[in-house]
């Protein structure tokens, strides 16, 4: 017990992780401790992984997260329609929209109508886009493997695994989640 008293005594957002799984199962016993556990330390982990890199990669090189998320799905895909990046980079098409126009104004995203079909906006990194993001990749990634550190490989192999199955559940209908 005195574990989960030491993790409350920290005043970030991981160390008070493990106190509210305990005083939620206080108040409501039939709470899934384990699933509310792996789910808010996964959040809390990867917000605060996020804001590092953010804070250390990306602000200094005038970029967002979401703004270095976006260079990066379409770096990954190329050319790409808006609507499709949004849903790659896991943000709405208004936030896209919205980003665009900043990325564009600052010369690292252009945008263009579909030959196609005018209605329709393709996106494309500039060739100043491209050398941004690709060296804010490669901090990026010395970041990650700061964080990563701590695992030996059969670990993070490990990991990997299970957050792949754990991301397998989103490939079913979320709604088909909500009995």
């Amino acid at each position: 017990m005195s574990g989960g008293h030491e993790t409350a005594e920290r005043s970030d957002s991981l160390g008070i992780a493990d106190l509210a799984v305990e005083r939620t199962k206080e108040r409501f016993p039939e709470t899934d401790a384990d699933a509310m556990s792996i789910v808010l330390w996964l959040h809390r982990v990867a917000n605060v992984i996020t804001y590092d890199l953010e804070s250390s990669v990306h602000r200094p090189r005038g970029l967002s997260w979401p703004a270095f998320r976006l260079m990066f799905t379409i770096w990954v895909s190329g050319t790409m329609e808006s609507k499709a990046a949004a849903s790659q980079s896991g943000m709405s098409r208004a936030a896209v929209s919205s980003l665009t126009n900043t990325l564009d104004n600052l010369g690292l995203v252009t945008r263009t109508a579909d030959p196609s079909d005018k209605r329709k906006i393709l996106l494309d990194l500039t060739d100043a886009g491209r050398v941004t993001l690709e060296a804010a990749l490669r901090e990026n990634n010395v970041q990650e493997s700061k964080w990563t550190a701590g695992l030996a490989p059969d670990e993070a192999t490990e990991l990997v695994r299970l957050l792949r199955k754990l991301g397998d559940v989103a490939t079913d209908e979320w709604v088909n989640l909500r009995d």
